[in-house]
């Protein structure tokens, strides 16, 4: 197939930057513009980023010396990538939107919209639906929750649709990379835990409703979220215990994680065959070793075993930047492409 031309927005920030690494060489994708601030906006993206540069290895030799834009629409861009910051996401994505692109957004701003849909390819891939509803013709904007969000929502789907999910607690131990570039303080949280990440929790209670539901009402789950900033580089670590309808034992719900693979017979190019991996170590996940398991694609899942309060709890870790954000807006734009909504 003719590779599809794309844009990213935000390119030179940690996930933007993560994304135009994740599509060189893509099999469908192209990079066509890089856009960002007035500050990066006419110089060499390899320039932009000097200093920066927070992916491994150099900057994809395919990009180094395209010259960065600012974030006006691109006619020419079909599939559009934003890791723009909130503050300014959601009149931009709108403006590329109307303009004929669809946008696959990391942003906050639309993903809890009524038209839009919140989409983890394996849980809800349907809900791309939602795209023939949007105001932004003749393009849309598609968004990818929360980088804790994905990795709870994908650990809970195979046992929410075999047992259903009534309650969950959730208490995350998130990444510093979560907080962007510069991000927080060293004297902050060198030797310490933040308690409070703004915002954190109530999209945590509120986004998995969204994934888990059927695209026009939301799941009936209860949710609790305690949201820590801790000092690890890459990947959420989160302990998480779950009521369910139908109280299920550790084999049987081993046995939903292990078999897990919704996406099998679609061959997207960047979705892992098993998008879950249940770890029988009883020190395992830890950010360290298991944050890069499926090319930072797949969620890590351990010490599942029966809980005395709830039903079942287990701990998981979520690659933040890639499964979190990056990754995620890459595998829904191949998903719209498999699903015909790209031309």
């Amino acid at each position: 197939m003719k590779k599809i031309r794309v844009a990213v927005l935000g390119a030179t920030g940690i996930v933007g930057q993560r994304i135009v690494a994740r599509l060189e060489n893509h099999p469908w994708f192209e990079i066509g513009a890089l856009c960002a601030s007035e500050e990066s906006a006419g110089r060499r993206f390899e320039e932009a980023v000097e200093g920066r540069w927070r992916v491994p290895g150099d900057v994809p030799a395919g990009v180094r010396d395209m010259i960065v834009r600012d974030c006006r629409p691109d006619p020419e861009a079909r599939v559009v990538f934003s890791a723009l910051d909130a503050a300014m996401a959601g009149p931009v994505e709108e403006a590329f939107a109307r303009c004929g692109a669809l946008v696959f957004s990391n942003a906050k701003n639309h993903r809890m919209a009524e038209s839009v849909p919140l989409v983890i390819p394996e849980v809800n891939g349907e809900h791309l639906r939602l795209i023939e509803r949007q105001k932004f013709a003749p393009g849309g904007v598609v968004t990818n929750p929360n980088c804790s969000t994905a990795g709870l929502v994908l650990a809970l789907a195979p046992l929410h649709r075999r047992f259903v999910a009534k309650r969950v607690f959730v208490t995350t131990m998130q990444a510093l990379s979560g907080a962007g570039y510069p991000g927080v303080p060293a004297l902050d949280i060198a030797g310490n835990v933040l308690p409070h990440i703004p915002g954190e929790e109530e999209k945590m209670e509120a986004e998995p409703r969204k994934i888990l539901g059927d695209g026009m009402s939301p799941a009936d789950i209860r949710i609790s979220a305690q949201c820590n900033r801790v000092a690890t580089t890459e990947g959420h670590l989160m302990t998480v215990a779950v009521e369910f309808d139908k109280k299920p034992s550790r084999e049987d719900a081993a046995e939903a994680i292990s078999s897990f693979a919704p996406l099998r017979a679609w061959r997207l190019p960047t979705a892992p065959e098993f998008p879950l991996f249940l770890h029988g170590n009883a020190d395992r996940p830890q950010p360290m070793l298991d944050a890069g398991r499926g090319g930072g694609m797949t969620v890590t899942i351990g010490r599942l075993r029966a809980d005395p309060v709830f039903d079942l709890r287990f701990t998981l870790l979520v690659n933040n930047l890639v499964r979190g954000a990056a990754g995620a807006a890459v595998l829904n734009a191949e998903l719209a492409v498999a699903m015909g909504y790209v031309q």
